[in-house]
């Protein structure tokens, strides 16, 4: 199947641009969120495999490729990108079958799924940490600090510019630092290379407009962050996929997620990187095939 591409306008002035596969007819809708440094085009070949009878879409967020890039670090903080995604989906017809989401995406889709659990029938988690796990592992676990403690470089004034430097040198290694990255292909590269070329700005205001991050200073917001009751409680079906190779993202922020997520099934994948959508795009689709036939494994079983 060929992936289509479009612009989308949203009633907020953000315009979003997507990739999508299936006939937009068709009653059956996915949306399938990337992190960084990604783009929409990590989810091509699950779209692919999904089949022409579901509609998967698959925006570029707010500061990626050929999306609308606001200047300033306070348009990216998360009811920003939480209202790009609700628009977004009342555009396609709310509620959709099933939000998939990776890493930032992931950000965005907890919160929406906590806050505007009516835009969508079921939640699809794919290495992108529950808010409270994340806040609890961050300020109380060293090894989920050190874990992180790139995310502090991310956010220096430099940080674009440090990237950028000898083709992306120091970008690769986000990727074949985990597992040697054998799926980063030629063909993959330049896709990656050209989706950077256009910019580092927005994608690194991600880390910028959020406090989740290892405090360097005694007074930094998440010594004094906390989360109000129920404000990241999720009550719809969310299936969490967890590569337990993620270096990033370490198994330990899967503890307790029950405790804010209902139903949950999580599913750990031996193995898998937090680059798990590269590495088993068909584990991915078929977890989506799944999900939309509403056939769920047994809660904390792996299919």
């Amino acid at each position: 199947m060929s992936i289509e591409r479009f612009d989308q306008a949203l009633p907020h002035g953000i315009t979003l641009s997507c990739r999508a596969c299936g006939e937009p007819e068709t009653p059956l809708r996915v949306l399938l969120l990337h992190g960084f440094p990604e783009g929409a085009f990590i989810w091509d070949q699950v779209m692919q495999l999904v089949g022409p009878r579901v509609r998967c879409v698959a925006p570029n967020l707010r500061g990626y490729e050929r999306s609308s890039a606001p200047v300033g670090v306070e348009a990216y903080r998360a009811k920003h990108l939480v209202a790009d995604i609700a628009a977004l989906i009342e555009a396609m017809g709310a509620p959709i079958d099933l939000l998939v989401a990776h890493d930032w995406g992931g950000a965005a889709a907890w919160s929406l799924a906590a806050h505007k659990p009516h835009l969508l029938r079921q939640l699809l988690i794919v290495n992108s940490p529950h808010p409270a796990t994340f806040l609890r592992e961050l300020r109380d676990n060293p090894a989920q600090q050190a874990a992180s403690a790139y995310m502090n470089f991310l956010c220096r004034s430099d940080a674009a510019e440090q990237l950028a430097r000898n083709d992306f040198e120091r970008l690769w290694p986000f990727f074949t630092n985990m597992g040697g990255a054998a799926w980063l292909t030629d063909a993959l590269r330049a896709q990656y290379r050209a989706l950077w070329q256009r910019g580092l700005e927005g994608p690194l205001n991600y880390y910028r407009a959020s406090p989740l991050k290892p405090a360097q200073t005694p007074v930094d917001a998440i010594n004094t962050l906390v989360f109000a009751p129920g404000s990241v409680a999720v009550k719809l079906p969310t299936t969490v996929l967890w590569g337990e190779a993620d270096t990033a993202l370490p198994v330990a922020l899967l503890e307790g997620l029950e405790a804010f997520v209902e139903p949950l099934d999580v599913r750990r994948v031996p193995g898998a990187s937090h680059w798990i959508v590269h590495e088993k795009p068909a584990l991915v689709a078929s977890t989506i095939a799944q999900l939309i036939a509403g056939q769920r494994s047994p809660q904390g079983t792996t299919p």
